[in-house]
């Protein structure tokens, strides 16, 4: 090969390379939020919760925005659907307000979180999961993402999806710790699942990291610790509530 040639076709090599390794630094995710509302009840028989079943819709649906960069994620509720109803599960939507903002530098998460009536101003380190990587490979939102298996509440199996074309250890909720941005999440047991809609490369503003932050100042554990305790006769539905605010 002519030595023009062979540098050209390196060239070419390295700029296809280039251009397959271009990285989302910062930006904005929206997630759509799927809840099945009728599978939450599914092994009631009595006559109320089937008129009540009848009643719901059979999808709940909510959009969630994440703003990111390398340093920081703010994850807040979205643009609403014209359509939504309010107040369709016992003590409203679960986690249907939820504000995070985490500072990767510092290790921190704050958290905003409604349980019934009261607010919770969530202050912790950033939570710390045991995920499992797998092979198993899937295209979203025109991302390659990679499978990751964790667990939260000891027996409660959460299903992400990652992509490591956005460096940036984050998520919906207070979800992260994987080698790049969770783009999908499922949470069988809650018949949830978080989805990215859109994911866009823009430099995101300083208000786009603004949040009201209010509530009683509590660490993760001590909330998990106080809904047990005031829900512990409430059987299965007091450890789904616990789930919800676990998020």
């Amino acid at each position: 090969m002519h030595f023009r040639s062979f540098i050209s076709a390196i060239l070419l090599v390295v700029a296809s390379i280039q251009a397959q390794a271009q990285f989302t630094m910062q930006g904005r995710i929206e997630y759509e939020r799927k809840v099945n509302l009728l599978r939450q009840y599914d092994d009631e028989d009595n006559e109320w919760f089937q008129r009540v079943k009848s009643e719901l819709p059979k999808f709940r649906i909510s959009y969630f925005n994440l703003y990111f960069n390398m340093d920081k994620t703010v994850y807040k509720p979205g643009r609403e659907l014209p359509d939504a109803k309010p107040n369709v599960m016992f003590g409203g939507t679960p986690a249907a307000d939820n504000v995070v903002l985490t500072d990767m530098k510092l290790n921190h998460v704050q958290a905003s979180k409604q349980v019934f009536e009261q607010k919770f101003l969530v202050e912790d380190s950033t939570r710390k999961m045991k995920w499992k990587i797998t092979d198993e490979i899937r295209t979203i939102a025109n991302y390659k993402c990679r499978k990751a298996v964790g667990r939260i509440c000891d027996s409660v199996y959460v299903v992400a999806f990652y992509t490591d074309d956005i460096p940036v250890s984050g998520g919906p909720e207070m979800f992260g710790g994987l080698p790049g941005m969770i783009i999908e999440l499922a949470i069988p047991r809650l018949y949830c699942t978080w989805t990215a809609t859109v994911v866009e490369q823009t430099t995101p503003k300083s208000d786009d990291f603004s949040a009201a932050l209010k509530g009683k100042h509590i660490t993760q554990k001590e909330l998990d610790d106080k809904l047990k305790e005031s829900m512990k006769d409430w059987g299965k539905y007091g450890a789904r509530n616990i789930w919800w605010c676990t998020l």
